[in-house]
């Protein structure tokens, strides 16, 4: 009979594996380290791989749609090794010199990531290829629900490793995830990840290890009068349905023009999207949020056929993807107006513009602060006007957020599977989480000719302020 070693004992071991794993790649050629990167993300993408991952994490969880996570897998996976190819993150990664400095990039040595059950494991891959292409160790710490699928991933990315000659415990996976073991690994890291609530921040900075955080979501949208609607409302309804509307980036409420409101409803219920009359939202909310306050997490992630079902909807034969909660006016109090995880979003009509930046501005103070906000229109200027005004890291103009926000072959954003939420979201950077993240560096400093300052251009602001 094998014993059962104490959990901080497990904890300890598990640590000491991953540090002896980072040892033996920290020096490293590039291009031995591309290699295992490529050996690694062909295993994590390969169609029959990535099918029985998607399926299994279904089956386990009971969250989101095999096939949408099988193509949402195989697509972040792709996105991720495009931004990692041909990148530097050994040696000198920058040199200037006019300053005298060359810099010199160091892996930060372990890093605990925490892994939501929503998509878990395209989720793990994807944290894994930048913790590995920048020669650091990973250990994953699985929700309860997701403990299953995302062991099936690091089995996967184990595989990957050996055969490109890695040591595979450079990714390993918390088995017994639990709050307390999770807090205990997370302070033996070196560099803490975590996706997730509130509180799953909190708890990674309260650890004392430096962490990266990605905060909640609530994606809230303006449909000018501008929009061209037909494309507005197909992006909208295909946001609000990925992966059964789980995506912390799913639209999760739009504020339309009251011009064209009648029009963008039509094109909504042609793109599959029931628009529900005042009975069926009462009956909804109570479905939802059955003590009005706590979500039902039993309901999370169900598909919209399924919902509408529950609530007795006559669909009249008709298939449709989501749910939109029409509303008169935007009510902070309303549990509707926070982050859904179902495929479902609020619809509110407005007349100004102002006004409605101000309703996605308190929208997602309430749920949702930093993260994400997304704009419909064919006036350039109201783009920058939102973007200038808003407090959160991501503006995505006339684009699914649920399809674009953590990258996208169309759009700039890296991919990643970390999107923070800046200060507003309770986290210490306002941007998609990358490889550049997961490195140290030394930067040599060399002596150059005197650079002076004029103290006549230095001051010259003050002076002619005091000139006045």
């Amino acid at each position: 009979m094998t014993a059962v070693l104490p959990e901080d004992e497990v904890i300890a071991a598990t640590i000491i594996r991953a540090r002896s794993a980072a040892e033996k790649v920290e020096y490293w050629t590039q291009r031995r380290v591309d290699t295992m990167i490529a050996a690694v993300g062909w295993h994590c993408y390969r169609e029959d791989n990535v099918r029985a991952m998607s399926e299994f994490a279904y089956r386990s969880t009971g969250l989101g749609n095999a096939a949408e996570m099988f193509s949402l897998h195989r697509r972040r996976v792709l996105g991720t090794l495009r931004d990692l190819h041909g990148v530097t993150t050994i040696g000198v990664v920058d040199a200037n010199p006019a300053r005298g400095t060359v810099r010199l990039a160091k892996p930060v040595g372990v890093v605990a990531a925490t892994c939501p059950t929503t998509a878990p494991c395209s989720t793990a891959v994807c944290i894994a290829l930048p913790v590995l292409k920048t020669r650091n160790a990973l250990i994953l710490i699985p929700s309860p629900r997701g403990s299953d699928a995302v062991s099936m991933a690091v089995s996967a990315l184990r595989e990957g490793l050996e055969n490109a000659g890695a040591p595979a415990d450079l990714v390993q996976c918390s088995l017994t995830p639990t709050k307390e073991s999770a807090m205990a690994l997370m302070r033996s890291a070196d560099l803490v990840m975590a996706t997730g609530g509130d509180r799953a921040l909190r708890r990674a900075y309260s650890t004392g290890t430096p962490a990266i955080g990605a905060g909640v979501g609530n994606a809230t949208v303006i449909v000018d009068e501008t929009a061209v609607i037909q494309d507005a409302a197909r992006k909208i309804a295909v946001g609000a349905c990925l992966n059964n509307g789980t995506s912390c980036s799913s639209e999760s409420n739009v504020l339309v023009h009251e011009s064209i409101e009648s029009a963008f409803r039509t094109e909504l219920h042609r793109n599959g999207v029931h628009v529900c009359e005042p009975a069926e939202v009462s009956r909804l909310r109570s479905l939802l949020w059955p003590d009005h306050t706590r979500m039902d997490r039993r309901v999370v992630g169900r598909p919209a056929e399924r919902l509408a079902a529950d609530l007795n909807i006559d669909l009249g034969g008709h298939t449709i993807s989501s749910l939109a909660v029409p509303l008169l006016a935007v009510d902070l109090s309303d549990p509707l107006f926070g982050e859904k995880l179902s495929p479902v979003f609020t619809l509110v009509r407005y007349r100004h513009f102002d006004r409605a930046i101000s309703h996605v501005q308190d929208i997602l103070a309430r749920s949702g602060r930093g993260h994400s906000c997304g704009i419909h229109t064919r006036a350039e200027g109201r783009v920058m006007e939102l973007a200038s005004q808003i407090r959160c890291a991501r503006v995505l103009a006339n684009q699914s957020i649920a399809i674009g926000n953590s990258g996208s072959f169309d759009n700039g954003l890296p991919f990643s599977p970390t999107v923070s939420c800046g200060t507003w979201g309770g986290c210490a950077h306002s941007e998609n989480i990358t490889w550049r993240n997961f490195l140290n560096y030394t930067t040599i400093s060399r002596t150059i000719p005197p650079v002076l300052p004029d103290e006549e251009v230095i001051f010259a602001a003050l002076r002619q302020v005091e000139s006045c």
